[in-house]
């Protein structure tokens, strides 16, 4: 069974749209188990909700940027305090806690770059335990969510050199 929920998962994570009879075809499985085991997976939160992947020419009014932010841990809640709370920006889409030089990497949505430059300086430096932050534009998507973004692009083998 747990097999099953693991190639539910990896089939509504390359394409949420799918229907529960094309899962239940690919898994060979009835599609009344699949309808129990995504709804089950919903109520215990292992599936938390689906997202379209947007290519990049139609957020044209969009700049997104990768910050990377070090932060002074709390005593008894470490890194979970703080980042709760810059989670709840709304310029802030995602939120991990990283190794590296760096405690935390944020994505940020704005709609310019001076946008996200005033989110950085007078909302999110300024925060209580933020110790320093580096903000990393992104300039051009390849590959999201595991889809390769381009035009339907020639593909050609890596060359190796000796």
């Amino acid at each position: 069974m747990e097999k099953l929920h693991k190639d539910i998962l990896a089939l509504l994570r390359r394409n949420a749209r799918i229907s529960n009879q094309e899962i239940a075809d690919r898994l060979n499985s009835k599609v009344e188990t699949v309808a129990a085991l995504i709804k089950e997976m919903e109520e215990e939160r292992l599936i938390l909700g689906y997202a379209a992947i947007i290519a990049q020419e139609a957020e044209e009014n969009e700049v997104r940027a990768i910050i990377e932010v070090q932060v002074q841990p709390e005593r008894d809640t470490g890194f979970d305090n703080i980042a709760r709370k810059l989670s709840r920006f709304p310029e802030v889409v995602a939120v991990h806690l990283v190794s590296g030089r760096y405690d935390l990497r944020l994505e940020v949505v704005g709609n310019s770059l001076q946008d996200v430059a005033s989110f950085v300086a007078s909302k999110l430096s300024s925060q209580d335990g933020v110790k320093s932050t580096a903000t990393h534009f992104l300039l051009k998507k390849y590959k999201e969510a595991g889809l390769a973004l381009g035009k339907d692009e020639k593909h050609e083998r890596l060359k190796i050199v000796p």
